[in-house]
């Protein structure tokens, strides 16, 4: 089973409810596949490198995953269309 690290960052001007409701989101397209979600950690508000999409801070997630390539597309798929992810990346683990 391959393992993969999801990161990716919520826009900082969402309510607390909207931002819960878009990682919630988040978390049912990888279960919805049969993802095992091994860790989940919220990072909290940072600065971004640069400014992306006109903020220049943004709420940080990560995801350790467990699952086949089909979900981590999805995901990615969904993540994009999101208007309120800015940013996401996804990096296969090796062991």
């Amino acid at each position: 089973m391959n393992k993969y690290e999801i990161m990716f960052i919520v826009r900082p001007d969402l309510e607390e409810a909207d931002m819960k409701k878009t990682v919630d989101t988040m978390k049912k397209v990888l279960m919805d596949k049969g993802t095992k979600i091994v860790e989940e950690k919220a990072m909290g508000q940072k600065d971004l490198a640069y400014e992306m999409n006109k903020y220049k801070t943004g709420f940080y997630y990560l995801f350790v995953v467990e699952n086949g390539k089909e979900a981590i597309e999805e995901f990615s798929r969904v993540a994009r269309i999101n208007e309120n992810i800015i940013r996401h990346l996804v990096i296969k683990v090796d062991e």
